[in-house]
């Protein structure tokens, strides 16, 4: 059975940093492109970075541009999204998911394609 967990949310202050994984099970992800999404209240959700399958192709949404690095470590099968200079707008639910294309490309932000998704992990930051 296809799983992704996600963990390493919490509390963090303004200016704080955050980690926040994705383990996969019952699949292999390296033939998968993962995105990262998050949802805040009231809001629609929102593409916030994409890695491709080998790693080689990375995408930013602007608004986490210089601040959140995504990265994979294929042999451990897991995706992580290392977040600095936590703003309070970035407080959301976030997301993993997995799509079968390998690579990012111009349709990475679009929730619709991927076919996995964790339950998600709540980032709260706030003094």
């Amino acid at each position: 059975q296809v799983h992704l967990v996600e963990s390493g949310g919490g509390l963090v202050q303004p200016g704080g940093s955050l980690r926040v994984s994705c383990a996969a099970s019952g699949f292999t992800l390296n033939r998968y492109r993962i995105g990262w999404f998050r949802q805040a209240p009231g809001k629609e959700r929102e593409g916030v970075s994409c890695i491709s399958s080998s790693g080689g192709q990375i995408y930013y949404a602007d608004s986490v541009k210089g601040r959140f690095t995504i990265s994979r470590d294929n042999p451990k099968n897991s995706v992580y999204l290392e977040m600095n200079s936590l703003k309070p707008e970035d407080t959301a639910v976030y997301y993993c998911a997995a799509d079968g294309v390998p690579w990012c490309g111009t349709t990475w932000s679009k929730g619709q394609n991927y076919d996995y998704w964790g339950q998600g992990t709540q980032v709260t930051v706030s003094s």
